[in-house]
């Protein structure tokens, strides 16, 4: 039965989720899901953000794309630890996937691991990598409809980044009616607004990420 074999594939992944987890928890490192759409922002918003906590956090990246290096190879330029994952079609990176790559990032010498998942609105959210918060990033280019579109995506996650706030005077986006419908999905979620482009908002972010790292 259909039903049967995707509820044994959630529970398999859980079981190798679990032990990311533990992993990830035995060498003091915090690790963050960074979700959202194909070109919201994800990999500009992951590189703004090591320069901003350059010196303050030690941060390593797994990149999940379905192909191609780019987004690695930008990271890479950093000099931070990155790798990177080809799902060769599937639209989300999974507990698995993870596992083996753990076995590849310096855990020792990192306080954060960000792990960039492919874009999609649907399937990230379903699977637990191990992580111990989901981020979704939000483009306010993408219209003020989606947290009711996507839900699962907004129940999901600890934190939304509103990004490209910078473009809203140009835009037909109601952004409060974005952060009203995401509390309705999510009362806990805390909401950033911000502009990966040119900064603003990214002293917040950012200090949230270090206090995560802290207390972790």
């Amino acid at each position: 039965m259909k039903v049967k074999m995707v509820k044994k594939i959630l529970e398999a992944n859980d079981r190798i989720a679990a032990g990311n987890r533990a992993l990830l928890a035995n060498h003091k490192v915090e690790a963050v899901n960074l979700m959202s759409a194909p070109g919201a922002g994800k990999t500009t918003l992951l590189e703004k953000t090591i320069r901003a906590l350059d010196g303050r956090v030690r941060i390593g990246v797994i990149e999940g794309d379905i192909q191609g290096t780019h987004d690695a190879e930008v990271i890479s330029g950093l000099d931070v630890p990155v790798v990177q994952i080809n799902t060769g079609g599937a639209c989300h990176l999974d507990a698995n996937m993870i596992s083996d790559m753990l076995q590849e990032m310096p855990l020792d010498e990192l306080d954060l691991l960000v792990i960039e998942n492919v874009g999609n609105l649907v399937c990230p959210a379903e699977f637990d990598v191990g992580e111990s918060a989901k981020i979704m990033l939000l483009s306010i280019t993408e219209g003020d409809d989606k947290p009711l579109k996507y839900p699962l995506m907004f129940q999901k996650s600890e934190v939304l980044i509103l990004n490209k706030i910078d473009l809203a005077p140009y835009l037909d986006v109601d952004m409060e009616k974005i952060r009203s419908d995401a509390k309705k999905l999510n009362p806990d979620l805390k909401i950033f607004d911000l502009s990966a482009r040119n900064g603003q908002g990214m002293e917040d972010w950012c200090r949230w990420l270090e206090d995560k790292v802290k207390s972790r």
